[in-house]
């Protein structure tokens, strides 16, 4: 899975969701505009976007809202075990 954050102006990859999120949510206020977005994409389709039409971001297709939630949760875990691992490893 490739995440991409695309903006005016701005276009990044992402291999997590949590980062391409972060990134997301830190363009957010430098947009201001009535037709300025911040989007993600994920595999070049439309998965989230933050407009000044909705207060909240939206969340696109059924069912994405859940599985994203179900993958950041992962990724968390992932990154806790990873840390975990290298404060072992430092320790030895």
């Amino acid at each position: 899975m490739v995440f991409k954050v695309t903006a005016p102006e701005f276009e990044q990859e992402f291999d997590r969701w949590t980062d391409a999120l972060e990134q997301a949510k830190a363009l957010v206020p430098n947009y201001k505009g009535i037709f300025q977005e911040v989007r993600i994409l994920e595999d070049d389709e439309l998965i989230w976007v933050k407009d000044r039409f909705h207060r909240y971001p939206q969340f696109m297709g059924p069912g994405t809202y859940n599985r994203l939630a179900r993958l950041f949760l992962q990724e968390d875990l992932e990154a806790s075990a990873q840390i975990e691992k290298d404060e072992v490893s430092e320790q030895k």
